[in-house]
């Protein structure tokens, strides 16, 4: 993690291979697995080798995830989620969230909320309070530019009078969301 307890890109790939085999509930084949990580964050950031660097034979060698059946890539083992994989799932799950709006930590927020039900109520409500920490962050620094440059000639004002109202939304959204969580 970085030093403000954020996760990195390999640890966002991580907890997509984590909570995917977390979701699932029972063991998934090497391949499958591979293939489902590949498939989720490509849609969400495009393909990038530089995200995809996290290999599931380090989740191995880590002790997150075990074959029950086969050894690896090469014979497509079976693999099942540990206790100390299901351990780091909630870690990366409740990590803080950066407030910028990068592929990246688009990724991350993505992977919470399809992952946000597999926590218990305290943590749910903690990561939505996350979330929206992090839109209000970069709604002031979006407002801020727009009051920065309301005089001038162009249409980057409308552009970000445009990026403003998605962030509003966005934040009547996760509001809404909360209120939800929280009724249970």
């Amino acid at each position: 993690m970085f030093a403000d307890n954020t996760l990195t890109p390999k640890e966002a790939i991580r907890l997509c291979a984590l909570g995917t085999l977390a979701q699932a509930a029972k063991p998934m084949r090497y391949a499958q697995l591979a293939a489902e990580i590949r498939h989720f964050t490509s849609r969400i950031t495009g393909p990038s080798i530089d995200i995809m660097g996290t290999s599931i034979e380090l989740l191995k060698y880590e002790g997150l995830v075990d074959p029950i059946e086969g050894v690896g890539m090469e014979d497509d083992a079976l693999l099942a989620l540990t206790e100390k994989g299901r351990t780091a799932f909630t870690t990366l799950m409740t990590s803080r969230i950066r407030a910028q709006g990068s592929e990246v930590n688009k990724l991350i927020t993505t992977l919470k909320l399809r992952f946000l039900h597999m926590l218990n109520q305290d943590d749910k409500c903690h990561q939505i309070d996350l979330l929206i920490e992090s839109v209000e962050i970069e709604l002031n620094r979006l407002d801020d530019l727009h009051r920065s440059h309301e005089n001038d000639e162009g249409y980057l004002t409308d552009w970000l009078s445009h990026d403003i109202q998605q962030l509003e939304n966005h934040l009547d959204w996760l509001e809404g969301m909360k209120e939800r969580v929280a009724r249970g």
